[in-house]
């Protein structure tokens, strides 16, 4: 197991920018619920009036409550530190901070191996008979999750952190707690012997972090059978916050978080035999118009997917897909073949023989994917380039395979750039 990012996860967690705005044990009495509205327990603040969050007040650190509370000084109190985020730094905590997306269910999927959701909590609490705002309560929830190439296996680090707290009328906010629960759907899966964690503040005040492996059962190699071992599995993480004063209305997210993960043994077409992957995440095989190794395949591809009426062959309206509209891995070496016949037949109509120039018959979408040459809707190009350049193409396409464990039917764009 790798677990270096995990490590590097806990070393980040608990960090986080939170300015101290007013002391606990100055706060005033909140006002009666705004504009006679009738919810109870923990609310978003989207629910409550501007005016009304005004007279609020500004939240404190949970740390700093709890010592004003005891009659300490709450410069004595530990508490979390800002983090310092660098442009540099490779901490995919850091990185995700940085991706609005990731404050969604779905978060930020870097890539087939990492993914993480960053969601702000912002709740005020009403008392059980609606009549009376009696505390707001703000969090940061992180789920970094990490499959891999290799194992039949993911693992997640959630946390609750940089919680900020206010209270009125005798509410307490040590007495609220934070549930974070975890359930996946499909299978088989083996789940880890916990699945939740129900917490006071304090407790995830001064412990944030917790950790969850999902594996999938490994029979052996059975690729060779036809038996790839694959797995779909939707992971999801919900939220739940709760106080005594209003017991039956707790804030619930049902859908915090999920992640949607392929366990698979497919053998040596796809990366190393086994492995796990977020099917999320967007693959991309980028070539580059200025290297001289594939310049010639770059440019073949970039005027199929941007003149595609000027390539072979031609046709008014002509579309080839690859941009905007993914391509799909193709394995069955039998229908490659026809693929490259197809693309070759174009060639040879177009440009008659080049047996002795050097040249090689470049096709694209490639014979590898489902919507080549003989996919029959004639959404393609033929042209001849260099037979080392068409070989280093080649290479490239194989790598992005096997990088991605990409498997049959798996979608993946082509990207071109300077």
């Amino acid at each position: 197991m790798n677990i270096r990012p995990i490590r590097r996860f806990l070393r980040a967690a608990g960090t986080g920018v939170c300015a101290v705005l007013l002391a606990a044990g100055t706060i005033a009495a909140s006002p009666a619920a705004a504009h006679g509205t009738q919810a109870t327990g923990f609310v978003p603040t989207s629910t409550v009036s501007a005016e009304e969050l005004a007279r609020l007040g500004p939240p404190v650190p949970f740390s700093e409550y709890v010592a004003a509370q005891q009659g300490h000084d709450s410069g004595d109190t530990p508490r979390h530190e800002a983090a310092v985020l660098s442009a540099d730094d490779p901490d995919l905590k850091q990185e995700c901070a940085k991706h609005p997306e990731a404050d969604s269910p779905a978060g930020w999927v870097k890539n087939r191996f990492e993914t993480c959701v960053h969601r702000h909590y912002d709740v005020v609490l009403r008392r059980e008979d609606g009549t009376e705002t009696i505390g707001r309560l703000q969090f940061e929830a992180w789920l970094i999750g990490f499959a891999y190439d290799g194992q039949r296996k993911v693992d997640y680090v959630a946390s609750v952190e940089d919680i900020i707290v206010q209270t009125f009328n005798g509410e307490d906010a040590k007495t609220w707690s934070i549930n974070q629960e975890f359930t996946y759907l499909g299978g088989p899966v083996t789940a880890p012997g916990t699945q939740r964690r129900n917490d006071l503040l304090g407790a995830w005040n001064s412990n944030p972090t917790w950790s969850l492996t999902y594996t999938s059962p490994d029979k052996g190699p059975l690729f060779d059978q036809g038996n790839q071992q694959i797995v779909n599995t939707t992971v999801t993480m919900s939220m739940n916050v709760k106080s005594p004063s209003a017991p039956s209305k707790g804030y619930q997210d049902t859908d915090a978080a999920h992640s949607d993960v392929r366990f698979d043994y497919a053998g040596p077409t796809a990366g190393k035999h086994k492995g796990t992957v977020f099917t999320a995440a967007r693959v991309e095989l980028v070539m580059k118009l200025s290297d001289p190794a594939v310049r010639e395949s770059a440019r073949h591809i970039a005027d199929a997917q941007n003149n595609p009426e000027r390539t072979f062959p031609s046709f008014a309206a002509k579309t080839i897909p690859g941009a905007k509209e993914p391509l799909h891995r193709l394995v069955d070496r039998e229908e490659q073949k026809k693929n490259r016949a197809a693309a070759i037949k174009t060639c040879d109509d177009i440009w008659g023989d080049y047996t002795k120039s050097g040249l090689e018959c470049d096709e694209y979408p490639f014979a590898s994917t489902k919507e080549g040459a003989n996919k029959g809707d004639r959404r393609y190009s033929a042209r001849l380039i260099d037979g080392d350049d068409n070989g280093k193409g080649g290479n490239m396409i194989g790598e992005v395979y096997s990088v991605n464990r990409l498997l049959d039917g798996d979608p993946f764009y082509v990207k071109i750039v300077p």
